[in-house]
């Protein structure tokens, strides 16, 4: 990059938030002359571009699962919920981009929403009992998660008063649990997610 190289911009990353997060370089190069300073720096893992959903997920799966775990890892990929459909809300597409990814490696059909507003409109316009389940995100720029979720819970159609809304958002406190569950959602999962939490709630849900 111009200013600042991938493994200083890690060294730097990595003196603020220490050794638990994972740091992945992204590099349309051959990465092995780099390798050594890049582990050093802080560098969890590479993954080449131009990106592949396969090349991402190895990565992913790899920097999660720095102790080789290879059952820990499994737990997640070996849900199957073939042919549920899923409403994601979810306005960081590098985010949704991830989530429609696991979701689709889990079985589901993935559509998605970048707003509530969006989700509400597609909640609107869908047949009855076409979802499966909303993961619905809280912070988002135009119509909050909360507000979304009321009045999906408020249209005049039957499917609504027991479809699964899940709260997916970075604040894990339990007050914002609390406020998931008053404005009508059916359960919380914090951000970062953990995989194995993710598919264990959506489990609870879709059947």
């Amino acid at each position: 990059m111009p200013e600042m190289s991938g493994l200083e911009t890690t060294r730097k990353i990595r003196s603020l938030v220490g050794n638990d997060v994972p740091i992945i370089i992204l590099t349309a190069y051959d990465w092995s002359d780099i390798e050594e300073d890049a582990k050093a720096a802080g560098v969890t893992g590479f993954c080449a571009k131009p990106l592949f959903m396969s090349d991402l997920k190895s990565a992913l799966l790899a920097a999660n699962n720095p102790t080789g775990k290879n059952e820990q890892a499994a737990a997640w990929t070996l849900a199957d919920f073939g042919g549920k459909r899923v409403l994601l809300v979810e306005d960081i597409e590098l985010n949704r981009e991830i989530a429609e990814m696991i979701l689709t490696e889990a079985g589901f059909v993935v559509e998605s929403a970048p707003d509530g507003t969006d989700a509400v409109a597609m909640m609107e316009k869908a047949e009855e009992n076409y979802y499966d389940v909303v993961l619905m995100d809280i912070q988002m720029p135009v119509m909050n998660g909360y507000e979304a979720t009321r009045i999906i819970r408020n249209m005049p159609r039957n499917d609504v008063k027991d479809l699964p809304i899940i709260a997916m958002t970075a604040n894990a406190l339990e007050e914002d649990k609390e406020a998931a569950l008053k404005n009508g959602m059916n359960a919380h999962i914090a951000k970062p997610i953990d995989m194995d939490v993710f598919i264990s709630v959506l489990e609870q849900f879709v059947h």
